[in-house]
């Protein structure tokens, strides 16, 4: 069967539902490829006319924000320890590098991290929860998250959605390639994240390497100073 024929007979609402569990799912603070999936879907309502837009972002935005909604709570309820713990299940995601990424975010941009990390792949999965164990009130934190989820999540379908259209009579001759292309970008934004997260790393390690040296010269100087030679018994 022709992928298109194929993805003609996926029920509308398990793409739906999939689009909300996943994005719900990332913005809560489990690593998922939230981006990926939203934009693959949006590229499919584009091509199936049995998969409604404006029913896949409502989705998307309601996963985004629900989503970010439980991770606050479970950020506010668990502290620094839940970190600590995410850092043994996922160093990758929730090293101590990148929380302190995260942290530094937050205090340089407020609510506005909030905002902003809908469109960063780390901060989308930190926000939620990083601001409730940054006891971020929860009015500041709502309305940065209703709106980022309807920009990010309502605007990303659209755009999406639009180009899909746009260029529809080339994607149903190549449908395959359009799936492709909702792949590389995913996986490009993956590969740009982990740059950051290298970048992060290794600035963290600088800063580590130097901190050893500052302390000795502010310190006693006992453990740099060399032992005065002992004079021989006679």
């Amino acid at each position: 069967m022709h992928i298109e024929e194929w993805l003609a007979t996926v029920p509308a609402i398990s793409v739906y539902l999939l689009v909300g569990l996943v994005i719900g799912l990332e913005s809560l603070g489990i690593p998922l490829p939230g981006e990926i999936i939203l934009v693959t879907a949006s590229l499919l309502a584009a091509s199936q006319d049995h998969i409604n837009p404006y029913i896949l972002g409502a989705c998307a935005i309601a996963g985004a924000v629900i989503g970010d909604s439980i991770g606050y709570l479970i950020g506010r309820k668990g502290g620094k320890p839940l970190l600590e713990w995410l850092g043994r299940k996922f160093p990758k995601h929730f090293g101590a590098d990148q929380v302190a990424s995260a942290e530094r975010s937050f205090q340089k941009w407020g609510m506005w991290a909030v905002f902003v990390g809908r469109f960063i792949a780390l901060l989308r999965i930190f926000a939620g929860p990083l601001a409730g164990v940054l006891r971020m009130p929860y009015w500041k934190f709502a309305i940065a998250n209703v709106l980022g989820g309807i920009v990010w999540a309502g605007g990303t379908t659209a755009v999406i959605y639009s180009v899909g259209k746009v260029a529809e009579d080339w994607l149903k001759r190549f449908s395959y390639l359009g799936l492709v292309a909702a792949l590389c970008f995913g996986l490009g934004s993956m590969l740009v994240m982990k740059w950051r997260t290298r970048k992060v790393q290794e600035k963290a390690r600088r800063r580590a390497a130097e901190q050893p040296v500052a302390v000795g010269g502010s310190g006693s100087g006992a453990e740099a100073a060399e032992p005065e030679p002992v004079p021989a018994a006679e």
